[in-house]
């Protein structure tokens, strides 16, 4: 199932890259929800997609049983999640003030206008 997965997680890599290499800044915010996806999938897959059972120690064990799910990376792709969309957010408004103040979506015009000025 893994090696189903790492074609989609190089194409959206591939993607994002494409897209954040542009001049236009609507295409940069998309592909960096593109990069954001690609690596929690990615973190998603190196972690396994095996069935396992419940990280959950009995009463009176130390440890959780034989074969149960890692919960490590489940908590950082949550993080990740929370992080990515709070950068995105700021993107987003970061960008629509840009465009207020400048009047382009242009990522070199707003370069020209910066060295004129």
């Amino acid at each position: 199932m893994e090696a189903l997965f790492a074609p989609v997680i190089g194409i959206l890599f591939g993607c994002a890259t494409y897209l954040l290499l542009q001049r236009s800044r609507g295409q940069a915010i998309i592909g960096l929800a593109l990069l954001s996806s690609a690596a929690n999938l990615f973190i998603f897959v190196a972690a396994g997609l095996g069935e396992g059972i419940a990280p959950l120690a009995r009463a009176g064990e130390a440890s959780p049983p034989p074969g149960a799910s890692d919960p490590v990376p489940q908590a950082l792709i949550l993080t990740a999640l929370v992080i990515g969309f709070g950068l995105l957010a700021f993107f987003i408004t970061l960008s629509y003030r840009v465009y207020r103040l400048t009047g382009s979506d242009d990522l070199d015009a707003i370069a020209d206008d910066e060295g004129a000025a």
